[in-house]
Formats: structure tokens, sequence, C-alpha cells
């Protein structure tokens, strides 16, 4: 027991039970969001995946719209973070024709609970709480922003809107590409957008 109480304290505090709780909470609800929508995301299933039971909901969140909004802000960060991984490991001047291919890549249309929550919610957001719109904002002009760096005019007015438009292109294109029951049209409409979009890259 002395060495214990004797020994330095770390330098990163220890994450208490409550913070691991709430981030398990929001990690189970940025998932959930986009596997079933916003609207089919109820707090006490998302407790339950959690493992934990409903009750305890209110001593992390003020309210439903509070751990949306926070899990919309976990989903759309992990979403700009994964589009920067590719990029920055793309050669020299194929970040932006890397991105795309992600972005439309059968694991990213496949993967909707853990892929990018606009392409997921899109068609939702509209109808959300303005402390869930705004999370999703954000990160929207992210995503724009680092597609943006990567076209060949970057700095020039027209790269914003260059990139402004191939972003919710790509978006457009995964919602359709997901909504469609016949895989090989899926395939087909990616495809086609990006044989219209890599040209850009260039």
């Amino acid at each position: 027991m002395m060495v214990i109480m004797n020994m330095k304290p770390s330098k990163r505090p220890a994450v208490s039970r409550k913070e691991e709780t709430h981030e398990r909470i929001v990690e189970v609800a940025s998932r959930a969001i986009r596997r079933s929508g916003y609207g089919g995301t109820g707090v006490a299933d998302i407790m339950k995946e959690a493992g934990l039971t409903h009750g305890g909901f209110y001593a992390h969140f003020e309210s439903r719209d509070a751990l949306l909004a926070e899990a919309g802000d976990r989903a759309g960060a992990e979403s700009v973070a994964m589009a920067a991984r590719v990029a920055a490991a793309a050669p020299h001047g194929k970040a932006l024709q890397a991105m795309m291919q992600a972005y439309l890549s059968p694991d990213h249309i496949e993967a909707i609970e853990t892929g990018c929550p606009v392409s997921a919610l899109g068609s939702e957001m509209p109808r959300q709480a303005p402390e869930v719109r705004r999370a999703a904002t954000i990160h929207i002009k992210e995503m724009i922003d680092l597609f943006a760096r990567q076209l060949p005019d970057w700095g020039q007015p027209q790269a914003h809107e260059q990139a402004m438009a191939l972003v919710c292109a790509l978006i457009g294109t995964t919602m359709v590409a997901r909504a469609v029951d016949d895989p090989k049209l899926s395939e087909a409409l990616c495809a086609a957008a990006l044989k219209q979009f890599i040209p850009l890259a260039s």
C-alpha cells in the first residue's frame, strides 16, 4: 500500500468510470443513428446496447437531442478523419482520386453504421433539433475544406465551389447506391460517378 501511495501521479489524469460510460454511450449511439436513423434510434435501445439501464441516461445527457448531437458530432469527426487518412496515405497528386474512390467504394456503401453520417442521415437532418443540425454542419464544412485542399487549383475561389459540388455529388451517389436493391446497379452508379468526378483531380 505504501508503494502505491508514494507513486507520483500520472501526468494524464485517469478517465473516470462515468467518462468511460459516457464515451461508450456516445459510441453506441453514433453507430445506431447511422444504422437505424434518428427516428429509429431510441434511448432505451442505445442504453441496452451499451450494457446499461435506461434509468442511467440522464446522469450523462440532458435530453435525447443532446445525445443525438454528440453522437452526430462523433460520427462526423470519424468520417472526416477517415477521409484525411486516405488523403495522407495516397501517392503524391492522387489524394483527391483516392478520397473519391474510398467514398464510393463497395466497403463504404455497405458500411452504413460506420461510414459518413451525412449520406446515412441526410434526408432526416432538416427535421432535427438545432444542436443536431449544428454538429452535422460543422463536419460538412470540414469535409468540403478537406476536398478543396486536394484540388489542383486550391486557393482559388472556384476550388471551394468545386469541392462543395463534389461533396454533394458523392453524398447523393452514395444515398442512391444504397437505396437500390440491385447490387449491379449500385456498383454501376458509383462507377459512373467516378468516371465523371476523377477528371477533376487532374
